[in-house]
């Protein structure tokens, strides 16, 4: 399997990027995005000058458990930016999703409680409602992750959208809010409470 296949098997078709897409951003816009592969693991990122995004992050399920997922967060953490993700809400029918929270959590990552995340999939139609965790080494305030996450969103996830896709994602401003006073509760603090 190559990484394509690897990220497509393993998240969401709502989450996917399609391979042209990821294909023209590692070929047009190698300046900010990249891969990161081996056989055991595929991480898609991107580096802007003052924070990282990482866009997908696959492990193997035989290698699990061996640091390997450690070890990539430790990369990007000693370029000394913040770094940013987007996750699912805990889906206690798929074990996935929890795994992967308490993982990012165990990283020292937040939840940007403040920010909403709803986006339309090209793929299914349907609105997608992430939620975003970021890390920071000198504690961002979540308006500045909120900022960073808008000028990821136009650069990677919306680059050349129509000219791939036939039509266009929404605009970052609408799938993106900062709400201080958002309804939401903390997903990693709910983690510890049901540990």
């Amino acid at each position: 399997m190559n990484w394509y296949e690897k990220l497509n098997e393993y998240f969401p078709i709502e989450e996917m990027k399609s391979k042209k897409h990821m294909e023209l951003l590692l070929k047009e816009r190698s300046d900010v995005y990249y891969k990161d592969e081996s056989p055991d693991h595929v991480m898609m990122y991107g580096e802007f000058d003052t924070f990282l995004f990482i866009d997908y992050v696959w492990v193997s399920s035989n290698a699990r458990g061996k640091g390997i997922g450690h070890q990539l967060i430790e990369k990007l953490k000693s370029k000394g930016k913040p770094i940013i993700l987007e996750v699912e809400p805990v889906d206690y029918e798929d074990t996935d999703t929890e795994k992967r929270l308490r993982f990012y959590q165990k990283e020292g990552f937040q939840h940007a409680t403040s920010i909403g995340y709803a986006r339309k999939s090209l793929a299914t139609n349907e609105i997608n409602h992430m939620e975003i965790l970021y890390w920071s080494p000198e504690h961002e305030p979540e308006s500045s992750i909120y900022e960073k996450m808008k000028m990821m969103y136009k650069n990677i996830h919306a680059y050349k959208d129509k000219e791939i896709y036939g039509k266009s994602y929404q605009s970052a401003d609408e799938v993106l809010t900062l709400d201080e006073n958002r309804d939401m509760e903390n997903i990693l603090a709910e983690l510890k409470a049901t540990k």
